[in-house]
């Protein structure tokens, strides 16, 4: 597996990557999926091809004989780094990909960006989701945001969602 920054030849690729890691019948495949939580798309083709051209954000795609399996955004914010739409095809979760996903995020974050600290917004109730991160280095913060609206993307099926960050000092 190699790990390197993301093109827009990637951004078709990355779009099914990350919608199937998270909506949709093949998310429940793994163990990060939120088809319980919301219904539609996580991202699309638009929304990617503006992550992969904007100056301050970064797609990082993980690679195995070819074939995109996995997929971590990074967005620059003066002093931090915000990682988000950490993505590993379902099948292939719980090997350690989304691991490496991570620490080549916050050594790319450092050093491109010079930024000492990692931020990461989740759903409060996703609890082993944020063990996983916690494992990983990153507390819960108390501070909450509003669940984003897209109603063009998703929709929820739960009320009252929110966002938790989550920091780590790197």
């Amino acid at each position: 597996m190699h790990i390197e920054p993301a093109k827009l030849k990637h951004a078709e690729s990355l779009v099914e990557l990350i919608n199937g890691t998270y909506r949709g019948e093949s998310s429940r495949l793994g163990w990060t999926t939120e088809a319980d939580l919301l219904e539609g798309l996580r991202t699309d083709l638009t929304d990617i091809t503006r992550l992969l051209t904007s100056s301050d954000s970064m797609i990082l795609i993980a690679e195995q004989d070819q074939q995109l399996i996995g997929s971590v955004h990074l967005q620059h914010n003066s002093d931090y780094a915000q990682l988000g739409m950490l993505s590993v095809k379902p099948t292939l979760q719980n090997q350690g990909i989304g691991k490496q996903l991570i620490s080549a995020a916050e050594a790319i974050a450092q050093q491109q960006w010079e930024v000492n600290r990692m931020r990461m917004a989740v759903i409060p109730s996703r609890e082993t989701l944020i063990a996983y991160y916690q494992r990983r280095g990153y507390v819960r913060t108390g501070e909450s945001i509003a669940f984003p609206v897209n109603p063009a993307l998703w929709t929820p099926k739960v009320s009252g969602l929110c966002l938790e960050w989550l920091e780590k000092l790197l």
